[in-house]
């Protein structure tokens, strides 16, 4: 996910369309902040974004690429695309009938790539499903695929709105962990407080309502995360949670009955997450290729996510009885399955110079290289994945 960071005051103003959609949503919410004593943000985060019709991800509105709320690494290149297909392959390789099965396809950018480089090497799947619950979005995959893909390879196109039960092949998800909903806690130096969400009616907008720890299992995490922190200044130390992972993650392994799993996203291991000086927390929302601090602006128009603990991803993971198989940077994994050779040395100038700079988006430090990660989990298969031959980090989870 690519952006500039920047203020409220300097972000586009939604037309009085979009704007309606926004308060249409923001009546949805109110009624549940009146059946309920408080709204937790993880509820608050995943009405905005999944509400049907109107939530962020449900809304039809544009969301990917130049004319949408950010950039993802199949829209930078689909170089990207192509080396997660060899990934895939290799898995595919060992399996008998397998599939693949990608999480929330966005403008159906990776699924175009990972299709082409598929066939290319003659190792189509059984099926290529996509588990995709906005209407909209299906529609535009649908569309984008059915004029580049031929009718052999749209004919083994399935889509989904839910995992299926018995599933063997490879799933993929590219930047879909960090659009859960997370908990939002905030350590002072003799106190511990959960984010709450209630309405200001002075400003006629959400806000923030700090209350103090009540869940058990989120207090555990609470002091787990001090001892990490250390400590806290007059300030605070604000930081994100994501309680969905153990159940998440379980249902992926209870879908995956032989084969895969590979994530990639933006995030950390848990050592970096809650470093001492990461005190303002993650939580981001993205709009009109801008980020921003303020979750509560125009609810339903704007994305919200927040980077991923990594090494809560690879302990729910094996909790739910998958292999974690790798971990490596963006730009370790690429490399690793021949980025380089993707390029076509009898390419003209030009072209060279457009590869080239998407190369460097995508392997870069400064750039999408460091920041994101891919992570891979695997249930009764064996071999080494070549994504992570070249430098696997998960001794450093």
């Amino acid at each position: 996910m690519r952006q500039m960071k920047t203020g409220i005051a300097q972000l586009p103003q939604p037309n009085a369309e979009q704007q309606a959609l926004s308060v249409d949503l923001i009546k949805i919410i109110k009624r549940s902040l009146h059946r309920d004593d408080g709204l937790r943000f993880s509820h608050f985060m995943e009405q905005v974004l999944y509400t049907p019709a109107l939530g962020y991800y449900a809304n039809g509105l544009a969301k990917f690429g130049a004319g949408g709320d950010f950039i993802t690494a199949p829209e930078v290149s689909p170089l990207f695309g192509r080396c997660v297909g060899r990934q895939i392959a290799e898995v595919l390789m060992r399996l008998s009938n397998g599939s693949v099965l990608e999480l929330g396809a966005g403008s159906g950018a990776l699924a175009e790539a990972i299709l082409l480089a598929l066939s290319e090497i003659d190792c189509l799947p059984v099926n290529y499903a996509i588990l995709e619950p906005s209407a909209s979005l299906q529609q535009r995959q649908k569309e984008r695929l059915a004029a580049v893909l031929s009718d052999d390879v749209m004919a083994r196109l399935i889509w989904l709105d839910c995992l299926p039960e018995d599933f063997t092949g490879v799933i993929v998800g590219n930047e879909v962990a960090d659009a859960l909903p997370v908990e939002v806690v905030r350590l002072m130096p003799d106190d511990a407080q959960q984010a709450f969400v209630h309405w200001d009616e002075a400003t006629e907008r959400f806000d923030w309502d700090w209350q103090h720890i009540v869940q058990p299992e989120l207090q555990a995490s609470v002091n787990q995360l001090r001892a990490m922190v250390g400590e806290v200044s007059h300030r605070g130390y604000v930081t994100e949670l994501r309680p969905v992972l153990p159940a998440w993650m379980a249902s992926l392994s209870q879908t995956l009955r032989q084969g895969a799993i590979l994530l990639i996203d933006y995030g950390y291991s848990r050592r970096e997450y809650y470093n001492p000086s990461r005190w303002m927390g993650s939580l981001r929302a993205h709009y009109q290729q801008r980020a921003h601090n303020d979750p509560f602006w125009f609810p339903g128009l704007q994305d919200l996510t927040a980077h991923v603990d990594f090494t809560a991803l690879a302990e729910a993971g094996f909790a739910a009885g998958l292999t974690v198989a790798g971990y490596t940077t963006q730009s370790n994994f690429l490399l690793a399955l021949g980025l380089l050779d993707l390029v076509d040395p009898q390419a003209d100038v030009v072209t060279h110079l457009k590869l080239a700079q998407q190369i460097k988006t995508l392997t870069m430090p400064d750039e999408m290289g460091e920041n994101f990660k891919a992570m891979a989990f695997t249930k009764d298969i064996d071999g080494r994945l070549t994504g992570f031959s070249l430098r696997d980090l998960r001794v450093s989870l």
